[in-house]
């Protein structure tokens, strides 16, 4: 049996971990079966987003017209666009192996892990163990139980990702992020995109009125069935056929079952944790119902010296919080700390057209939750940025206590994801408070300038700055 400082089970941010413990002199296990850099790096969102700008710059193109500019897209060449997207985060992982094979403290197991006892892995016939654990292994695509959908030739988010010819239609099944990210991407590429979600709108998750927005923009480009629940998958005359039927019973669909058909099926129904991969029961290691490893405040499991994070620990599922994940379990693994996760200021953003960016509660969430608040909206077009750019979708919503809590804000439109951090940092660094939003000196014209104006509303004493530009027009469409 091998021994280890620390075993670090997983590529991608866990990682950070091991550089940690490394650069302190302990001996690291790196396992990992797959390319470095986790599910972000070479399956999620590194490439999605580079497709998604390469769709960015053809909708820029389609759009000039709109600002007199005669612009003429000609050729997309789909397969040069994966193929360089997939050159380019391989090259990535790729160099992170290098750097892995040639540090002196550290070791490249290239296979599964399984454990066979407490802080004890079994790897390619042989045993690891380490003083101390990170179970970093992540999730993957989880496929719903469908009648026929095991039988049916199907792609999930990792597969969409690289393909060498560009579906001429393509059904996807699952209106959250992923759905609606490739949705983008697809559509914009020119393929006949159709979306079943068994929710009433796209992105159930965000607030309403930013489901909405998304919806709406959805259905002008794409066909939307949403409320509609997959019963069935079936291959027919050289398409794929999905039969759907309404998910509730009161929702506008008149409990009429459909069928919709396409020559590729996208299944984004979410993501499945790797404990059962790992035999975590047989590590001692505690999951939840959802089969996520259970952790306490310090993202420690139920074994001592055993620590989880990222997406096999659970909601939130995004990197950037498996990267704060690994900073809190670093300082208390390697750097015997006692810090407490905090996801205050947590936010996170969906590259779709148009752009969304949330942090806090929805409007929804605090009503169910009978909590009072304020709530305040500004457009894109209230704005000069907004006008002059013709930001005829977007909007900034901020929801706040009495007090002037921040509870909540979203956005919507172009930039948004860039334009939350401001809000991020009040709530993490600041106060928390919409002061800390409305009293800095916003740079005019600027889009964040939204921002200032949906805050500054609920501010307790409300600036003279924020000219009302909604009945400026900009042109004609």
């Amino acid at each position: 049996m091998r021994e280890f400082d620390l075993i670090v089970i997983g590529g991608g941010s866990g990682t950070a971990v091991g550089d940690a413990a490394a650069d302190r002199g302990g001996d690291v296990a790196v396992v990992e079966p797959g390319p470095l850099g986790g599910a972000c790096v070479t399956r999620g969102c590194v490439p999605s987003k580079g497709l998604i700008h390469r769709a960015d710059v053809i909708a820029e193109i389609r759009r000039a017209g709109r600002f007199g500019v005669d612009a003429d897209l000609g050729d997309v060449d789909f397969a040069s666009i994966t193929a360089e997207v997939r050159e380019t985060v391989f090259e990535k992982a790729e160099h992170m192996e290098r750097q892995l094979r040639d540090s002196d403290r550290k070791t490249l197991f290239d296979a599964e892990a399984q454990f066979v006892d407490e802080r004890t892995v079994a790897v390619d016939g042989e045993e690891l163990r380490g003083e101390q654990v990170v179970v970093a292994a992540g999730a993957r695509p989880s496929v719903p139980p469908i009648d026929g959908l095991e039988e049916t030739d199907h792609l999930t988010s990792a597969e969409a990702l690289y393909l060498d010819e560009r579906p001429d239609r393509l059904v996807i099944l699952g209106g959250g992020y992923v759905g609606a990210e490739l949705g983008y991407f697809f559509e914009t590429m020119g393929t006949d995109v159709a979306i079943v979600g068994r929710s009433e709108r796209l992105v159930p998750r965000e607030d309403d009125a930013v489901a909405e927005a998304v919806t709406a923009a959805f259905e002008e480009r794409c066909d939307v069935y949403a409320g509609h629940e997959a019963t069935a998958v079936e291959e027919r005359d050289g398409d794929i056929v999905v039969t759907a039927e309404p998910a509730t019973e009161d929702d506008s669909t008149d409990g009429n079952e459909i069928e919709v058909a396409g020559d590729e099926l996208l299944v984004a129904t979410g993501r499945t944790p790797n404990t059962d991969r790992l035999a975590v029961d047989a590590g001692g290691i505690e999951t939840d119902d959802g089969g996520f490893v259970a952790t306490d405040d310090y993202l420690e499991t139920s074994v001592d010296g055993v620590w989880a994070l990222g997406d096999i620990a659970g909601p939130p599922l995004f990197k950037h919080a498996a990267d704060y994940e690994a900073r809190v379990v670093a300082r208390n693994a390697v750097l015997d700390g006692q810090r407490r996760v905090d996801y205050t200021g947590l936010g996170h953003a969906i590259f779709t057209a148009p752009r969304v960016a949330s942090v806090g509660q929805t409007e929804g969430e605090l009503r169910d939750d009978g909590v009072e608040y304020e709530t305040a909206r500004a457009e894109y077009g209230d704005v000069p940025m907004g006008m002059v750019s013709k930001d005829d979708r977007g909007f900034a919503k901020v929801l706040a206590a009495p007090d002037g809590e921040i509870l909540g804000c979203h956005i919507v439109g172009e930039e948004a994801p860039t334009l939350l951090h401001e809000v991020l940092v009040a709530l993490r660094s600041g106060d928390g408070t919409v002061e800390d939003v409305a009293e800095p000196i916003h740079v005019h014209p600027a889009r964040n300038e939204v921002l200032l104006k949906a805050f500054d509303e609920l501010a307790d004493v409300p600036y003279a700055g924020t000219p009302d530009w909604s009945d400026v027009t900009m042109g004609s469409e």
